[in-house]
């Protein structure tokens, strides 16, 4: 369990969030998320650090700059996590609180 709150910690800030969306899309080098975030190195550098300490996220150097992708196999236990939920039941309510 505890590896699974790395990763939703990880993914509880706006900017980690946008990030991990990107990578979605394959591994990206650290100065193409910079673009797109517009956030100085050292806060870009911050933000990776959470996302590879947690797991989401590997990072490989590439020449001078970091090159990033999603750890698959971590996000796979991220996804077996959601998918072991079962909403329908989950109730609406709870009858037997008598607290007021």
């Amino acid at each position: 369990m505890s590896d699974t709150v790395k990763m939703l910690k990880a993914l509880a800030d706006e900017n980690r969030l946008r990030i991990f969306k990107m990578l979605l899309n394959g591994e990206t080098c650290a100065c193409k998320i910079l673009e797109q975030l517009e956030v100085s190195q050292p806060t870009l550098s911050h933000h990776m650090r959470i996302l590879v300490d947690s797991g989401l996220v590997n990072s490989r150097k590439d020449a001078q700059w970091m090159r990033y992708s999603i750890n698959k196999e971590n996000m796979k236990e991220l996804i077996s996590f959601f998918g072991s939920i079962d909403v329908s039941n989950i109730p609406v309510f709870n009858p037997s609180c008598d607290c007021n």
